[in-house]
């Protein structure tokens, strides 16, 4: 874990090396969850813990759903989630201002904001919460941050992709997933700490017949504090495997080499007026669409160049339609595999590119596939 972290550049806060440390997690469910734990026991020591139903936590509508289900877990109100409205024209991520805004709100009425989760690289579309600026906020109020950076915390071994965490020194915790795009299998979710007391405060089990010389004197560190379960699997042997068989420099080039695929079929994209890219691609994910100025057909008798509001939805609607099938005829194919997400009412389609084998030919090909679907279901409207 402090390899790793050394390669991210963590400060020497969040390494065993420092005064922090880290603890490979299944997945990022289970790392939020332990956070949101030690979070709200940390919390709750200054408050009294009868208050445990004032306890407001914090993210953005998209965040992963992995948050609300940890404090579903860990007996928090569900009414006290906070998704933070993000928006198109700034790349939906968080801002710090809507962030204090919501605070002092809740303040007001008597609440107690505890929890902050910010995300590098949203799963819809990638987006990234400014840490630094977030960081901020949360600390004028003593709350816990923690960044989940489950899909782009990889990138982040490449220097020119650092700045995507800067700020990383003021939080809590940072988790990132190596089963995803880091060339690990199933299960690895790497979560860092800078404070283990905390979390081994909520976490640690001490009956009898657990108790060992080896832990007791702190010549260990006994993982079973550092998680929910107490049995572990041996996940780091894999995690080791990738790191010695690839090498950091290796690993570096593959992951610039899965960007460079993706700015080459956003470039396709863009050559082609029927669609657009719908955000801005930070990694290695493009999200696009067919646009509603393609699509010939006028729904209901309505104009697309209209400037008529209802109209607007109802194209809106209809090229919702009209790239849901797409997506749908693509993958059906067996050629390519996307997925999909919705944004501002957008349907979208992503195409992701991080697997070992990819070479550009596939996303050249990828691309063929979609135009000339693209092209037989323009020819039946």
């Amino acid at each position: 874990m402090d390899w790793l972290g050394q390669m991210l550049g963590l400060p020497q806060s969040f390494l065993f090396s420092g005064t922090g440390g880290g603890v490979i997690q299944g997945t990022t469910c289970e790392a939020i969850l332990c956070t949101l734990v030690a979070a709200r026991d940390q919390m709750l020591a200054k408050v009294g813990r009868e208050n445990i139903g004032k306890l407001v936590f914090y993210g953005s509508d998209q965040t992963h759903c992995a948050l609300l289900k940890a404090a579903k877990v860990a007996g928090l109100e569900c009414k006290n989630f906070r998704a933070i409205k993000t928006m198109r024209s700034t790349a939906f991520q968080l801002s710090a201002e809507s962030l204090r805004t919501t605070i002092r709100l809740d303040v007001e009425a008597g609440l107690i904001p505890a929890f902050l989760c910010a995300t590098i690289g949203t799963t819809s579309t990638t987006a990234v919460d400014p840490i630094r600026s977030l960081s901020e906020v949360t600390k004028e109020y003593g709350m816990w941050i923690h960044v989940d950076a489950a899909y782009a915390g990889s990138a982040c071994i490449c220097p020119e992709y650092r700045h995507f965490i800067d700020g990383v020194e003021n939080v809590n915790s940072f988790s990132f997933n190596a089963h995803k795009w880091f060339f690990t299998t199933l299960d690895c979710c790497c979560l860092w700490v800078k404070d283990p007391g905390a979390l081994t405060k909520s976490l640690s089990s001490s009956a009898e017949y657990l108790k060992n010389n080896a832990s007791d004197s702190k010549q260990v560190v006994d993982y079973k504090d550092w998680q929910i379960t107490l049995s572990r699997r041996f996940r780091s042997m894999k995690l080791w495997l990738v790191l010695r068989s690839y090498g950091v420099e290796h690993l570096r080039n593959f992951l610039r080499s899965h960007v460079k695929m993706a700015k080459r079929f956003q470039q396709l994209v863009e050559s082609d007026n029927r669609f657009e890219v719908v955000v801005p691609r930070n990694f290695a994910m493009v999200c696009f669409r067919v646009l509603p100025t393609t699509l010939k057909k006028e729904p209901n008798g309505y104009n697309i160049e209209s400037g008529n509001i209802e109209a607007k939805l109802i194209d809106q609607e209809y090229a919702n339609d009209f790239n849901r099938n797409l997506l749908e005829t693509v993958n059906a194919s067996g050629k390519v595999f996307m997925t999909h997400t919705i944004v501002e009412g957008i349907y979208v389609i992503r195409f992701a590119v991080g697997a070992t084998l990819t070479e550009d030919k596939h996303v050249i090909k990828a691309w063929k596939v979609v135009q000339e679907t693209v092209d037989g279901m323009l020819a039946t409207i």
